[in-house]
């Protein structure tokens, strides 16, 4: 692994906590395994507890100050997926309203 994947990119007042969630998902595609249970052992959390703890850190000046890339990405993936959850109920509820 370089040094750019391994450290952080720049010094903040994140929690330890924080830094290291944001590592994790940095390096999680060479993780083998699945994520879910990767994350209750490094973590001691539900998977869904997990994603709302990263919601809310990618949501800080801190987090991207720590590491920029990795957290637009995550921004990004997070709105797509709003977006398309969005888009699934609005055909629901037209579909319900034409039966």
């Amino acid at each position: 692994m370089s040094e750019i994947e391994s450290a952080p990119h720049t010094t903040t007042s994140l929690p330890e906590h924080a830094t290291q969630i944001l590592d994790f998902e940095r390096k999680w595609t060479r993780h083998v395994g699945a994520k879910e249970e990767a994350i209750s052992t490094q973590f001691h959390v539900s998977s869904a507890r997990y994603y709302q703890i990263l919601n809310a850190i990618i949501d800080t000046p801190d987090a991207v100050k720590y590491d920029p890339m990795l957290v637009t990405r995550l921004r990004r993936n997070r709105d797509n997926r709003m977006h398309n959850r969005t888009i699934r109920t609005t055909n629901h509820h037209n579909k319900e309203a034409t039966d």
